[in-house]
């Protein structure tokens, strides 16, 4: 372990005089997290994004080499990352000190740093395994591939630190399950080693430590905060005239001319969007609206190639390019310092989503950060100004860390049987010190073993299923052809088939969906990661492209579902909405400028309706040639509507006989009908009950089908069904139909198959999010309802209205169908 006797202070001193060289003065939190880590202690370390949250646990480890006679030839560190861009710049910053350090003549025992992820060529990783190195970074995909090594108990038998980076973003995702797991098994190699996180700021940070560290090891764990008060400055991008009848999406594009000052004001932007096709659609509009930026700007989403992602991070901070167009690929901590400016295109959906993008601009301690905000529609407006209040209250979201996936579990049995092997008892008592899998019993854990080795109840006579085999009690891979397969899977980010688009005669540019591909024609064109191209042709998964001077072209479109409203950004958008519902005219001028600049838009739905405050429900009847409508109002997000729109109209359809199409956004939901709709009976006869919620949500959304979809993603994160070699994918449709049957086999013959009862209750509770609904019914249960009947849809329904078209109309089509309805309702 890293020596404590005699240099305790000596360290702290070498790292105090490291940070001073450069102008920079050490941190409390810094110096607190150097003695936590020098005597043994693990935790958390929770600041400020640009405030050395990563010297606060790199810096000490590396001066403690100095003072070593020889390191061993094993890995010493683990630095766990979720994204790859964020591994480069960590490597930078211990490669920065290590340098720095021999200038001043201080021996460093020739300390060697790499990156292992899935960017790591082959010759890297040949290196890597002559020349194993003392500090690694990875990902969590890459951690469990070591675990697959033959020999990998002795490789990392020397490990003494374990580093987790932005554990925010892991956790609440399977893929923090995975790294929970590949703790617990760290620990049962190397009892004694440090475990810390880095984590910006969430709600439940004890809970994420009791993931990170297990719930007994927790017990004695250190949240370590910082003082430092990150001063993030919002600013609305204010657009001269506002919709009456907004629309998701509209607004957007046409205030293009309004962030092209701000990008060539700046020396460097950040341009965030939630999702890749809308990344896509705005590099291309912002460089046929300033075609001066052609060159000095760039794209980055995780379906571009790795060269031109590397390419493009390199030139930023080179200070070659002034803005970037990107996703959450570049929201989390690389250091990234030129950047001055963020701009926001669209509602983040959350406040610590929000601040994190804005962390990326003032990205020094004491520094402010800037961030712009572009609503793509005038309500959008509103999640502005809730934005800013959130901010200035530090309310922020908690991560819940997810519990019970056995899919991952047996995926992670799997790994450890194709490395080094494992004995029963021994991987139980460590999985049952996770978070996870704490409340795993016995006979679950000897049902999942049972399923591994025998294909359980149903899939016994197929010897593919029957996947590891026990020798002398140690249980390893059945079969080398399993092994290749399984080293192939590993992973929980489970997505459409991907196609490589390659020019017919040079390089690789990124991967797009297969789905979106299937559309095209040999000789249409499309845009892909800024360039127009043509398609040539397609080879089995390749498809070969040029490039097209053709005008027009589609954008493409990555599949999966839009980001829903945080809890915390509906309950502050609900506060929002009462302040301006009880805004006095002579008052006006005192109220935020979002909400100023959209008081036509709340005039009208005054008029015709209400605007809800905390304490009221507000229901909408009205009746349109689209048939009649009523339409809710919880605000509580996109997801729980969905479930709260199958509710009420399964339990309306009980009272009579009556069908509904349902529509939802993220402030409200809609049942549409072709007979009128009796809102007073329904209340009147428990439509906003808690008694057998479940049962009637899971009728009312045909639980099963939802639950077939989310089967696929397990199947595949299990090992179920195999997408295939490199080159040699299976096709979508065969994966569809393989879970599917799957699916329906257990259903029949297995009910209580662990894997099948996972796909129900994650519907439940992660799709539908039913604690969250359940809490939502309950406030609705102690509001008052109010009932309006306007004339005309209202500004609030229209939106919803428009996502209901959405799904059932092309572009063209919607556009001047929107145009008409705009036309009909707005006067």
């Amino acid at each position: 372990m890293i020596k404590k006797v005699n240099i305790i202070d000596i360290d702290i001193v070498r790292s105090e005089s490291w940070m001073s060289a450069r102008n920079w003065i050490p941190q409390a939190f810094q110096k607190e997290t150097w003695l936590k880590m020098q005597s043994g202690g693990n935790g958390i370390v929770n600041a400020p994004t640009g405030s050395g949250k990563t010297y606060s646990l790199l810096l000490p480890f590396l001066m403690s080499c100095l003072y070593r006679e020889k390191l061993p030839s094993k890995l010493v560190m683990i630095w766990i990352t979720p994204i790859r861009a964020l591994a480069k710049e960590i490597k930078t910053s211990a490669e920065r000190v290590i340098a720095e350090a021999k200038e001043h003549n201080l021996h460093f025992n020739d300390v060697i740093v790499a990156i292992r992820t899935g960017d790591t060529t082959e010759a890297e990783k040949a290196s890597q395994k002559k020349h194993t190195p003392h500090i690694l970074i990875t990902t969590p995909e890459s951690l469990h591939l070591m675990l697959a090594r033959k020999g990998c108990s002795d490789i990392l038998s020397s490990l003494e630190i374990i580093v987790i980076d932005e554990w925010h973003d892991l956790l609440g995702s399977k893929r923090g399950v995975m790294v929970e797991l590949a703790l617990s098994r760290l620990r049962g190699i190397q009892p004694k080693i440090l475990t810390w996180g880095i984590s910006a700021t969430i709600g439940n940070m004890q809970q994420a430590m009791e993931a990170l560290l297990g719930p007994e090891k927790a017990r004695s764990g250190t949240i370590i905060r910082s003082n430092i008060k990150k001063n993030i400055g919002v600013v609305s991008i204010i657009p001269e005239k506002t919709e009456k009848m907004p629309w998701s999406g509209h607004l957007g594009i046409k205030m293009i001319e309004s962030i092209i000052p701000i990008i060539q004001k700046s020396n460097s932007t950040l341009i965030f969007t939630n999702v890749r096709s809308q990344c896509e659609i705005w590099y291309r509009k912002i460089i046929e609206t300033a075609p001066e930026l052609a060159g000095l700007l760039a794209m980055h989403h995780g379906s571009i190639s790795r060269e031109i992602r590397h390419w493009v991070e390199d030139a930023l901070c080179e200070g070659r390019l002034k803005a970037v167009v990107c996703t959450s690929s570049l929201d989390l901590g690389v250091d990234f310092a030129p950047v001055e400016t963020i701009i926001q295109i669209g509602g983040p959906k959350g406040v610590a989503r929000f601040l994190q993008r804005a962390g990326r601009s003032g990205h020094q301690p004491g520094a402010e950060s800037k961030i712009y905000f572009l609503p793509t529609n005038s309500l959008e407006l509103i999640e502005a100004a809730a934005l800013r209040e959130a901010i200035s209250r530090e309310f922020l979201e908690d991560r819940e860390p997810m519990i019970r996936c056995f899919d991952v579990l047996v995926q992670y049995l799997v790994t450890l049987s194709v490395g080094d092997g494992f004995y029963e008892d021994q991987i139980y008592n460590e999985i049952k010190n996770t978070f996870s899998f704490q409340s795993v019993a016995k006979e679950e854990w000897q049902w999942i073993i049972s399923f591994l080795a025998t294909g359980g109840k149903t899939l016994q006579a197929y010897d593919e299923q029957k996947r590891i085999i026990q020798e002398n009690g140690l249980y390893k891979i059945a079969s080398q052809r399993l092994a290749r397969r399984h080293r192939l899977s590993i992973g929980t980010i489970v997505s459409d088939t991907m196609m490589i688009v390659k020019f017919k005669r040079g390089g690789m540019i990124g991967h797009i969906e297969e789905s979106f591909m299937s559309q095209l024609n040999e000789g249409d064109n499309f845009w892909f990661a800024g360039v127009n191209l043509e398609l040539v042709r397609v080879k089995e998964l390749t498809a070969f492209v040029k490039k097209s001077t053709k005008p027009g072209g589609r954008s493409p479109v990555w599949l999966g579902g839009r980001l829903p409203l945080s809890s915390n950004m509906s309950e502050m958008i609900r506060e929002k909405l009462e302040f301006a519902a009880q805004l006095k005219a002579q008052d006006l001028k005192k109220a935020e400028i979002e909400i100023q600049k959209i008081q036509p838009l709340l005039n009208l739905q005054k008029e015709r309706s209400i605007i809800p405050t905390r304490d009221e429900f507000l229901i909408e009847i009205f009746h349109t040639d689209d048939g009649h409508h009523a339409v809710f109002y919880p605000f509580e997000g996109r997801f729980v509507h969905e479930g709260l729109a199958a509710l009420f109209a399964y339990r309306i359809s009980r009272l009579y006989s009556i069908s509904f199409s349902l529509a939802y956004n993220d402030y409200g939901f809609e049942l549409l009908s072709d007979q009128p709709i009796d809102i007073e009976a329904a209340l009147g006869s428990a439509l906003t009950d808690l008694n057998d919620l479940e049962q009637h949500i899971t009728s009312g959304v045909n639980a099963t089908e939802m639950a077939k979809r989310e089967f696929r993603d397990i199947a595949a994160i299990s090992g179920l069904v195999f997408k295939g070699y490199p080159g040699q994918p299976v096709k979508d449709r065969h994966l569809q139909s393989s879970s599917q049957l799957f699916f329906q086999v257990f259903e029949d013959y297995d009910p209580t198959n662990l894997l099948l009862r996972q796909a129900y209750d994650d519907v439940i509770q992660y799709k539908l999010e039913m604690p969250r609904l359940r809490l939502a019914l309950e406030r609705i249960n102690n509001q008052k309802i109010i009932i309006t009947r306007p004339s005309k849809p209202t500004p609030f329904a229209f939106p919803i209205m428009v996502d209901r078209l959405r799904e059932r109309m092309t572009s063209e089509s919607l556009q001047d169908r929107i145009a008409k309805m705009v036309i009909d309702y707005e006067d």
